[in-house]
């Protein structure tokens, strides 16, 4: 049987179904897309569901992929069993009404047999089959030759997730041999038995059924094949591994782990299964943070913190009391570069952020952890066997124990824990958190002075621009006044008052105060406890005494930018609600005279196309002239006409109710148009995310939204200018000088091949002969690693027989390739090694195949040195 790496494998699959005909489709982000049915992705088929519903067809309906995924359905048992884990590689190939049980059946069978390939014993290989699946077992006994005996009939072999695609399944064996089982009498030992002889290794599914919402199944017009096969499976096997993490994609992070610790891996079993967890759960949070999920208190955060914290909790068995997963980020980058070069990309962001979580939890970890056994003891003494759940609670709520490390802690012990207790105290603390919310609104401006303050100051300022109002209180440094001067800077309550309060995202007021004798600006307005509104004031000239009269005048330009951009949210509300559906919520929002700023809750970021059609939405209902109609009615009779409320608010009985013609209606506070047609135009000028599953929307409306157009086709006609051409013709234009440029980069390309095979011939003529051995090294003029390859591959064809090591200096920085040809590789010369050695002397690394390596380097002035290395080398390990 072959030896083959992780690497190998992979790249073998892809490359042998791409010989089948099948496109290859890169493994894509854990975080699902368009798909809020999933937390993470978890098998290949399942960035594939819109080809299987019929949604989209692909192009090619052959797609093969390794698609990374999670599960994390049974953490508990990760670490205790041989092959569970939470991250894990799909091998899948699949057909979309192509191909169907025959083809995917033979293409298995010569993967996994042929000499080309993975090269098992076929007498190695077992297989199941439903029992009323005659077409794959003809298959297997008449067409495949596998004997009767291996051919096993299972009523479970049946793929079905409820209404949808549904069939048969095959699922394929290995029999790593009687030393896993050779038990006569186990019932169990068979292919599709819970023993560890027959390894399941590949599950091809026949979609051929139609699962119907009556629980009928009838034959899909068009039959697919989803089939799936664990990459570190199949590697425990090539590797003649007893587990999964005694392969080369855990080994090297259990090694990693050993350097902190004060055991070694496999000394004993104990302490084995935390080298496990660990090594799984790194590499789960690094691939999932690298897709840009973060530790948080719920949905895929809260699962990262868990696995985190799960980590740090059993790193303590084996001496590890300081943060020190984050250190194990390259070396999985490192594992898994040749498919997922971007983990070591994003590894200082990785870093950081697993950092950050190790330290907060290690910190309350010892004090937790002690709190726990006080609790277990205590309760062995009362003869108990479950933690009460308002215990579980606090280890959650102070020492940030996730319930389930309780849980799993516990169970060490012979304990339980009350969920519902639990349950019921996470209520308790959600509601305090609500009332806290509640309270922090008024709380800016709150003291005990204000909270005595009981008289009823009354607001105007929706019908009203300008009023007469009486001084009722003045107040300074936290104390009551009689009276204040030009340049003093005071708060005052009126008797009634225009001016709108700081609330609900929309910004105060701005105006003045004023009589023949005294003004005042208006600086800001706040609401008081018992619902007052506070002016912030700055006494321009004259003075301000208790009971004077005056006036309180709004600006009213302010105002109706202001109100502009507010009927703007709510009509921008609902067509988000209208694109992306009924999940989306008011996260949180600002409006301004110049702009507005709307929060949501949606679960990936929205395309440009779907930007674009949000805001189509939203002009067209400015452009419908749709009246505003604003009506106070009971909280109950607002829900029941459908009015929007915003999540986790808390609202009077009687509740303002604000309609946009028959297109939006939201119970708000806020100020509004009469009229849609007010607000003129509106313009998205930007969308981001601000947090786990929270995008925001900026966007500006009336004259700042002309403003805003004019400045981008401004900069439109000085991009023309700069292109010699007109406005309209500036996409032609760019595309033109496209594909000139790209015409230039293939003269470009055949200039430096043409320069590269006269370095060749150069090359050729600079061989040295060590110990009888060809070797070339030298520096060479080189703009990226793809000509170095095909400048080692030329080197390799003229002179048969080498070992080659070329170097180039770009931007400062070394690229270092090694080139043995496949003579020589039997003689115990390996590329991978000698590019180690020369990298070193550069202050780099890198690593490859036998055959060819790559590597870079720091230090350029090192590039001479480093060329020397091959010598020695040659001598030193040629046999």
């Amino acid at each position: 049987m072959k030896k083959l790496t992780s690497a190998e494998v992979r790249e073998m699959y892809l490359r042998f179904f791409e010989q089948k005909g099948h496109e290859v489709y890169h493994s894509v982000s854990l975080i699902p897309k368009d798909d809020p049915s999933l937390l993470w992705i978890n098998s290949g088929v399942a960035t594939l569901k819109k080809y299987f519903d019929g949604t989209l067809t692909p192009k090619n309906p052959r797609i093969v992929n390794v698609q990374k995924s999670i599960r994390t359905n049974d953490i508990e048992n990760v670490g205790f069993t041989a092959r569970h884990h939470t991250f894990f590689e799909m091998l899948g190939n699949f057909s979309i009404g192509d191909y169907f049980k025959r083809e995917a059946i033979h293409y298995a069978w010569e993967f996994l047999t042929s000499d080309e390939w993975i090269g098992f014993d076929p007498d190695r290989l077992s297989v199941t089959v439903h029992p009323e699946d005659d077409e794959a077992y003809d298959i297997w006994l008449n067409e495949i030759k596998l004997p009767k005996e291996r051919i096993i009939r299972i009523e479970e072999n049946f793929w079905d997730i409820g209404e949808g695609p549904s069939g048969p399944n095959t699922e394929i064996f290995y029999d790593r041999g009687p030393e896993f089982g050779d038990d006569p009498n186990d019932p169990e030992l068979f292919p599709g038995g819970e023993n560890e002889r027959y390894l399941e290794i590949w599950n091809l599914v026949f979609s051929q059924f139609n699962h119907n919402p009556d629980d009928t199944y009838t034959l899909l017009p068009k039959k697919n094949i989803d089939t799936g096969m664990g990459l570190e499976r199949i590697v425990s096997i090539l590797q003649d591994a007893e587990t999964n993490f005694d392969t080369d994609l855990f080994l090297p992070i259990i090694h990693k782990v050993e350097e902190f610790a004060n055991v070694k891996y496999r000394e004993n079993r104990e302490t084995d299964v935390v080298f496990r967890i660990i090594a799984d759960h790194i590499r789960t949070v690094t691939f999932a943070i690298g897709d840009h999920a973060l530790p948080s208190n719920e949905g895929r955060g809260y699962i990262l913190r868990r696995l985190i914290r799960r980590a740090v909790r059993y790193a303590k068995k084996i001496g590890i009391e300081k943060p020190f997963m984050y250190e194990l980020v390259p070396t999985v980058g490192e594992i898994m570069q040749s498919y997922y070069p971007e983990i070591l990309e994003r590894k200082d962001h990785i870093m950081n952020i697993i950092k950050v979580e190790e330290e907060r939890f290690i910190e309350t970890l010892n004090d937790g952890l002690e709190r726990l056994n006080e609790i277990i003891e205590r309760e062995k003494q009362l003869n108990r066997s479950v933690i009460p759940g308002e215990e579980v609670f606090r280890l959650y709520d102070t020492y940030g124990f996730p319930k389930e490390l309780t849980e799993e802690y516990v169970q060490e012990f012979g304990f339980s824990i009350d969920e519902a207790g639990f349950e019921k105290e996470m209520e308790k603390q959600r509601k305090r958190a609500r009332e806290a919310r509640d309270k922090t609104d008024s709380m800016k401006v709150q003291d005990e002075l204000l909270t005595n303050i009981k008289d009823e100051s009354v607001f105007v300022g929706y019908d009203q621009f300008s009023v007469e109002a009486e001084i009722w209180y003045i107040i300074k440094d936290q104390q009551l006044k009689d009276e204040a001067h030009e340049g003093d800077e005071v708060t005052v309550i009126l008797s009634k008052t225009p001016f709108y309060a700081e609330s609900g995202g929309q910004v105060a007021d701005s105006g003045y105060l004023f009589t023949e004798d005294f003004k005042a600006k208006v600086l800001d307005v706040q609401k008081a406890p018992n619902g007052q509104h506070l002016h912030k004031i700055k006494i321009e000239a004259g003075s301000l005494k208790l009971r004077d009269r005056i006036t309180a005048m709004i600006d009213d330009v302010y105002r109706n930018e202001v109100i502009k951009n507010h009927t703007a949210t709510h009509l921008l509300h609902q067509a988000l609600r209208d694109v992306f559906g009924d999940h989306i919520h008011q996260a949180g929002s600002l409006v301004t005279p110049k702009r507005l700023r709307f929060d949501f809750s949606h679960f990936e970021a929205p395309s440009d196309d779907e930007l674009k059609k949000v805001e189509r939405i939203v002009n067209e209902k400015i452009w419908e002239k749709l009246n505003v109609h604003i009506q106070e009615m009971p909280l109950e009779e607002a829900k029941a006409m459908g009015a929007m409320a915003l999540f986790g608010e808390k609202y009077d009985d009687i509740v303002r109710v604000v309609q946009i013609g028959d297109y939006s209606t939201e119970l708000c506070g806020g100020c509004h148009v009469r009229n849609s047609s007010e607000i003129g135009i509106f313009k998205i000028v930007q969308e981001t995310g601000i947090g786990a599953g929270v995008r925001r929307i900026e966007a500006v409306t009336s004259n700042y939204a002309y403003e805003y157009i004019e400045s981008e086709l401004n900069k439109l006609t000085e991009i023309a200018g700069l292109l010699k051409t007109e406005p309209h013709n500036v996409v032609q234009r760019v595309h033109s000088l496209v594909d000139e440029l790209n015409e230039l980069e293939r003269q470009n390309e055949s200039l430096l091949a043409k320069l590269a095979n006269q370095e060749i011939a150069s090359l050729v003529n600079q061989v040295e002969k060590v110990n009888g051995i060809n070797v070339v090294a030298a520096k060479v003029e080189a703009s990226n690693m793809n000509q170095m390859r095909n400048m080692v591959d030329q080197l390799k064809q003229k002179l048969n027989t080498a070992v080659i090591l070329l170097a180039a200096e770009n931007k400062g920085k070394v690229q270092l390739i090694a080139g043995v040809t496949a003579d020589l590789v039997k003689r115990n010369l390996h590329a991978g090694h000698l590019i180690k050695e020369a990298a070193k002397v550069c202050g780099g690394g890198g690593g490859g195949r036998p055959d060819m390596a790559q590597a870079g380097g720091k230090d350029a002035t090192k590039i001479d040195e480093a060329l020397t290395t091959v010598y020695a080398y040659v001598k030193e390990h040629a046999e």
